[in-house]
């Protein structure tokens, strides 16, 4: 796995990349040849490669930038095969019409749909036959990394769950070294438990261990081996703690083993002059294009809103923003104008009652948080962070959750790591689980995770996961 400006990249995602790359070249280029041979005659196969790069390099490029933003190389989800067809047919018909158009006036090469067509074709082939056929089943079997789990209490069998039940092709835990009592000796675990008696960097080295992942909640009292523990980093294997791995492995970090020590020494967290100017014309720059590119959609949104009840189009509602300060949000209005005349704040539900038809589906689509580029003009919001709650709500979180003020260390954003790793969150234990992913965001934020995070909304928008 590697880290690029604070995100985790699996090697795995790399590969797949990489292959698609190649893919995309191959496909190209056979249509291309094929085109050739069933045409007339009148084309030249030399003149059609010469005048076919370019359309083949935007081909690649568009098609590998689709399936970054269509979840293809997704971290936290292993695709079948027909959600892998699915996404990436997606992906093609988004291509198609800007590699066409391009051809037909930057080239003289003819008979480009039906290199199109022929490309989409074997595009599908090799997709199966190369992606999900020969390198899941050979190569990323082989690419998993060895990990041997220091504990074998409840985080332990956490942990071990966790790796199997969403990194099967990146991880294999190997074993357990017990550091607890007898009573938690008792737990059910997946995996075998090595002997204490046989030294630990003695067992690194004969199960040929990757990494090490400290799973104990409570490192006081001797409980830990710390002189094996060293001697297994010193001869070269990692050691991680809970959090830490947690990171690379979830993109989250576990608010159940995290300690304000860990914040407070460990990495992260880095503000300053520069990154904020960086940010700031970053969210200046998206959010005119976007409203550039988009005004027609809000447009005809708000005649749909006024159309549908006569009432307003906008809803403002206060929400608090960087340090605590509060600050009006403003969204297309989605539910009824009454929806709260009680002045109680209550969460949004699953078929609630309030949401208009309009409202129901601008939703869905998350057309109702495009004014809030407004905000980010005004630099009350950035483009990227963690969502704004409600005062009201902000008020009983912090009371009932361990640090959860540190999200308001960052400008809110209108789309966030939250927003597209988790599913739309309507109750204390839901917000506790968001708390995780806006830490991660806050400890490792840049404006390649922001770029990163933009691609996964894309994702988020056209498949519609986690509206309400």
């Amino acid at each position: 796995m590697f880290r690029i400006f604070n995100l985790y990249i699996p090697a795995k995602a790399t590969l797949e990349l990489l292959i698609d790359i190649l893919i995309s070249v191959l496909s190209f280029g056979l249509a291309t040849w094929t085109v050739y041979l069933i045409s007339s005659g009148t084309q030249s196969f030399a003149y059609w490669a010469g005048q076919g790069i370019y359309p083949m390099l935007l081909y690649t490029a568009l098609t590998v930038t689709l399936y970054t933003a269509l979840g293809v190389y997704r971290i936290d989800a292993e695709n079948s095969l027909r959600d892998l067809l699915g996404r990436t047919s997606v992906a093609y018909a988004f291509t198609f019409f800007p590699v066409y158009l391009f051809t037909l006036a930057f080239t003289e090469a003819g008979s480009s749909f039906r290199a199109l067509a022929f490309a989409y074709l074997f595009q599908m082939g090799f997709l199966v036959f190369i992606r999900y056929i020969l390198l899941r089943q050979s190569v990323l079997s082989g690419m998993r990394r060895r990990i041997l789990i220091v504990g074998n209490g409840r985080e332990a069998q956490t942990l071990s769950r966790q790796i199997a039940e969403n990194h099967h092709t990146a991880y294999s835990v190997i074993g357990f070294y017990p550091t607890e009592t007898a009573e938690q000796n008792a737990i059910q675990l997946t995996s075998p438990v090595f002997s204490a008696d046989i030294p630990l960097e003695q067992v690194a080295l004969e199960q040929k261990i990757d990494e090490i992942v400290v799973a104990v909640k409570e490192h006081r009292g001797g409980v830990l081996p710390i002189r094996q523990l060293l001697e297994c980093r010193i001869l070269g294997t990692p050691v991680h703690s809970l959090p830490t791995f947690y990171e690379r492995l979830k993109g989250e970090v576990p608010l159940e083993s995290m300690k304000a020590s860990w914040l407070i020494y460990g990495g992260g967290f880095t503000q300053g002059q520069m990154r904020a100017a960086a940010k700031r014309l970053f969210d200046m720059v998206s959010a005119m294009l976007l409203l550039c590119c988009l005004w027609p959609i809000m447009l005809l949104t708000a005649l749909l809103i006024k159309l549908e009840d006569g009432g307003p189009v906008f809803f403002q509602q206060e929400r608090v923003g960087r340090f605590g300060k509060t600050f009006y949000c403003i969204k297309f209005r989605s539910m009824r104008t009454d929806a709260e005349k009680d002045g109680i704040a209550r969460w949004a539900s699953a078929n609630d009652q309030r949401i208009t038809r309009v409202g129901a589906f601008i939703r869905k689509a998350r057309i109702d948080e495009l004014p809030q580029l407004i905000n980010v003009l005004r630099g009350e919001m950035s483009m990227v962070g963690p969502r704004p709650e409600r005062p009201a709500f902000v008020e009983m979180l912090e009371r009932d959750i361990p640090f959860y003020a540190i999200r308001h260390s960052v400008k809110p954003g209108v789309t966030g790591w939250a927003q597209v790793r988790y599913a739309y969150g309507a109750s204390v234990e839901d917000a506790k689980r968001k708390l995780q992913f806006d830490l991660y965001y806050v400890k490792n934020h840049s404006i390649f995770l922001d770029f990163f995070i933009l691609f996964e909304t894309v994702r988020v928008v056209v498949f519609g996961e986690g509206a309400r």
